[in-house]
């Protein structure tokens, strides 16, 4: 409850003025936290002059976008996840950007191919694996998780939420509705424990003995490692990357879109190709813990240090379209049940 009024009297404070709209600003809706997003946007106005309003909200961004209508404040949104990327475009309230900056600067796979977002950072979703019971080159694949030779030692957050979701969604792309479900049901089948926590809770589940593997997502090793009290957790397990059988590692992002009622439009453009542009990318990798997508952009050392992979290179907009059907047969299998 707390959390959410301050998000509330943030946003209200932020974006309290949405009229007269002043050419030397330009006004953000952003999932993302106020120490990811400050370091970028004191950048921006340091280069460029702009003032960036920002609000940050913690969930609802579709249906305030849909409340405000043509008279939204709001320029850009950042988010993660692509379900929540597509879900703003679905909903009609973005609009289409042709830039060729942001073209040459955002690798197709991680943009819509009608323009409507971009990503700018990547984080795989990958498996941690307890260095004193998981032995090197155990899981190569996603599709070893679904072997029974690990029953009763795999764990996971919900597979409804949003990052199994698209990674389910994957699995469809892959292998079809059919194979997506078989996997489904040989996870489940060797879950230590009912689906619960995040994805720092299945680590820590791992340290405490209650599992040997568990999903999550790549930046979660960097947070625990700079905590003191998950560091211990951090350290007892190998970072995994599993590949889909023939092609990469599975991949989300983070991203922008301009929304379609943009009252800041030109300045919506700059603060979008600022955002994909290699130093701020690697500015906003290094705050996070995430890889940088523009070309020539390394990763933080502690990161790098993760080891290499490939991404599978499908289209994130193609998996976004599997999302209502691995939704369906993820709830078929009560995988959370």
């Amino acid at each position: 409850m707390l959390d959410s009024i301050k998000t509330t009297v943030l946003a209200a404070a932020t974006l309290a003025v949405a009229t007269p709209v002043l050419a030397d600003e330009v006004n953000i809706y952003s999932y993302r936290q106020p120490e990811l997003i400050k370091p970028l946007t004191d950048a921006f106005t340091a280069e460029t002059g702009i003032r960036v309003n920002v609000a940050y909200l913690a969930k609802g961004m579709v249906e305030r976008l849909q409340a405000e209508g043509k008279r939204s404040p709001a320029d850009v949104v950042l988010t993660v996840d692509i379900s929540r990327l597509s879900g703003v475009v679905e909903a009609g309230l973005t609009q289409p950007v042709d830039s060729a900056t942001l073209k040459a600067n955002v690798p197709a796979q991680y943009q819509d191919p009608e323009g409507h977002w971009y990503g700018l950072t990547t984080r795989a979703r990958i498996v941690y694996a307890s260095k004193d019971r998981v032995a090197d080159g155990e899981i190569t694949t996603y599709e070893d998780l679904a072997d029974p030779k690990w029953k009763g030692r795999i764990c996971t957050r919900s597979g409804t939420h949003a990052y199994n979701i698209a990674l389910t969604s994957a699995v469809i792309e892959h292998h079809g509705e059919e194979g997506a479900k078989a996997w489904l049901e040989g996870i489940k089948s060797n879950l230590a424990r009912k689906p619960q926590g995040n994805d720092r809770a299945q680590v820590k589940a791992i340290w405490a003995g209650e599992c040997d593997v568990a999903i999550g997502n790549t930046y979660y090793m960097g947070k625990m490692l700079a905590d003191e009290e998950q560091k211990e957790w951090a350290e007892s397990v190998n970072v995994v990357f599993p590949t889909f059988e023939g092609n990469g590692t599975h991949v989300n992002i983070s991203g922008v879109a301009m929304t379609k009622s943009a009252p800041n439009k030109e300045n919506a453009l700059k603060l979008m190709e600022f955002l994909t542009s290699p130093a701020a990318q690697e500015i906003y990798a290094k705050a996070n813990f995430e890889y940088p997508i523009a070309p020539g952009t390394k990763p933080d050392p502690l990161v790098e240090s993760w080891g290499e992979f490939t991404a599978d290179n499908t289209n994130l907009m193609t998996l976004a379209g599997h999302r209502a059907t691995a939704l369906k047969i993820t709830e078929e299998v009560d995988f959370d049940g």
